[in-house]
């Protein structure tokens, strides 16, 4: 167990925190992961790549315009620019890591088309196997550092703050709950798609880096921004398989029960449209009844065992042969644009802390995510981190508060458990997140999910729960304050995107509490004027 003040702990063992401890060496670094090593991380289950304008006749300015048109009009186009220029030097150092992108018989790196990119730049392993590799090759190349301990088996619940300063984390193991502290802390604690009840994501990615960050007063940005793909595998399985974007690259199309197509309709690139756009066409389809599924017949056929072994095999478990047969398909809460407000080297609003990969939010995605921008962004963003906390001069003194006993800060208790929400469990918040904070949202939804989830947050015993129910409400606060349509955040009551709002919105915790409350009052009034 680490007990230097000098430590830079990392908490998560995904891709970002992998890749930031990698860039950090030799520098003594601590990586704490609740699972095993590389485990228990969406960053493992991407399927469609790596985004890199590396191919003959792309360029990184290409890359940055595809960017900004499917961010909806808030990307940071200067933080898109930076992300898409050092790509290719950012896939170098994952290959001197050891991954094996697919390649050509010249020798260079083989890529693919997804939706929304105007070019093939989409690098790959195995066809859509990138996550999967990427993780593994980090956490081997990880393992033979000297100078990176892992702790595994450890659960942040908690920050440590000393005047707008984190000094130490609270942990849980098997045998309790102990105070680490530290000198710089980087949160790498991936996203919030198990909040929703169908979900591609872990069970992890319940939002605790947010709701640690939140609690100890950091800023955060873009929280309504939740990226639902539009084509996860419907065969009732938690977490949903998830049918790669890249087989709608290769010419998969999508069609009711009926077999008709219903993109063609609604965007002039049809499949290829904008996630968004794409989610809320399969989503209209499935509530008015008629089924959506994902044709992979024609374009990939024969081939589909080989190009995509990953999606073939959860076909089959399932008992579906997509070679033959339709793939049923829903959206899924996928990717959070939004997080942990940070600067271009990853920086919070508080001192010692930096947020990197998709507890962050660094403005390069806006309101929505343009496909396979993830993976790059965290490796991009992890080593500007890794740079900057390099240049840091901590110091030596340890502050009074990182050598406090786990339970000796008031605000690391838990809150007292109310008869009222002590009933609530995960998946209630899962189903409500789902029912008013999904596809489609409106001002009622939001205010009826916001006055449970507050509940839940102030009933719950659990740490996990609370975190959850913490992240859910900065999510829905965020969606109710923002009263347009615009990227991934659809509201049905605002359905048209407002110029005047397009620009993105910060809030605090004690912001998201206030909206609350002021949604709670709005609610009420509804409900008096309609009696």
């Amino acid at each position: 167990m680490p007990n230097s003040a000098h430590d830079v702990v990392i908490i998560g063992g995904g891709i970002a925190g992998l890749f930031c401890a990698l860039q950090l060496a030799p520098r003594p670094v601590t990586i704490l992961t609740g699972p095993r090593l590389g485990e228990g991380s969406s960053s493992a289950w991407a399927q469609g790549g790596l985004a890199a304008a590396v191919a003959a006749g792309d360029t990184p300015q290409a890359h940055v315009r595809d960017t900004v048109a499917a961010g909806a009009g808030i990307v940071d186009e200067a933080l898109a620019n930076d992300m898409c220029r050092e790509a290719a030097a950012r896939i170098s150092d994952l290959i001197a890591y050891g991954v094996p992108f697919d390649k050509e018989i010249d020798g260079s790196l083989a890529v693919g088309r997804e939706a929304a990119h105007s070019a093939r730049r989409i690098v790959h392993v195995k066809g859509d196997l990138a996550g999967k590799a990427i993780v593994a090759a980090l956490v081997e190349a990880v393992r033979r550092t000297p100078a990176i301990r892992v702790h595994e088996g450890l659960t942040a619940e908690d920050l440590v703050a000393d005047d707008g300063r984190i000094t130490a984390v609270l942990v849980r193991s098997s045998s309790g709950r102990t105070v680490i502290p530290t000198r710089a802390v980087v949160l790498a604690t991936g996203g919030i798609g198990h909040l929703y009840s169908v979900t591609t994501n872990p069970s992890e990615a319940i939002g605790s880096g947010l709701a640690m960050a939140a609690r100890a007063g950091a800023v955060l940005a873009d929280t309504e921004f939740v990226q639902f793909h539009p084509t996860a595998i419907a065969v009732g399985q938690d977490p949903a398989p998830l049918a790669s974007e890249a087989l709608r690259g290769e010419g998969a199309t999508l069609v009711n029960r009926a077999g008709k197509r219903f993109m063609e309709a609604l965007h002039s690139e049809a499949e290829l449209a904008p996630r968004d756009v794409v989610a809320r066409g399969v989503f209209a389809e499935i509530a008015a009844g008629r089924g959506a599924f994902l044709d992979t017949r024609s374009a990939i056929g024969g081939a589909f065992p080989d190009r995509f072994p990953t999606i073939y095999r959860s076909c089959i478990a399932a008992g579906i042969d997509p070679v033959r047969d339709l793939i049923p398909v829903a959206p899924a809460a996928h990717y959070h644009m939004g997080g942990i407000d940070t600067d271009a080297q990853g920086r919070t609003s508080l001192d010692g802390l930096w947020a990197v990969g998709e507890v962050a939010s660094t403005g390069v995605h806006g309101a929505n995510r343009l496909a396979s921008n993830s993976l790059l962004e965290a490796v991009v963003f992890a080593a500007r981190a890794a740079q900057d906390i390099d240049t840091q001069d901590f110091g030596t003194h340890v502050p009074p508060s990182a050598a406090s006993s786990p339970d000796s800060p008031a605000r690391l208790a838990p809150p007292a458990v109310t008869a009222s929400a002590d009933s609530f469990k995960l998946d209630d918040l899962r189903a409500l997140m789902s029912r008013h904070v999904g596809v489609v949202r409106n001002a009622e939804g939001l205010a009826l999910a916001l006055g449970v989830i507050a509940r839940i947050e102030r009933g719950a015993a659990a740490p996990a729960l609370r975190n959850a129910a913490t992240a859910a409400l900065l999510i829905a606060a965020a969606s109710w304050r923002r009263c347009e349509s615009r990227g991934a955040h659809y509201r049905k009551d605002f359905p048209l995107s407002d110029t005047k709002a397009a620009r993105r919105l910060r809030l605090t915790l004690s912001d998201a509490r206030s909206i609350t409350k002021h949604a709670a009052d709005h609610h009420e009034r509804i409900a008096i004027d309609a009696e």
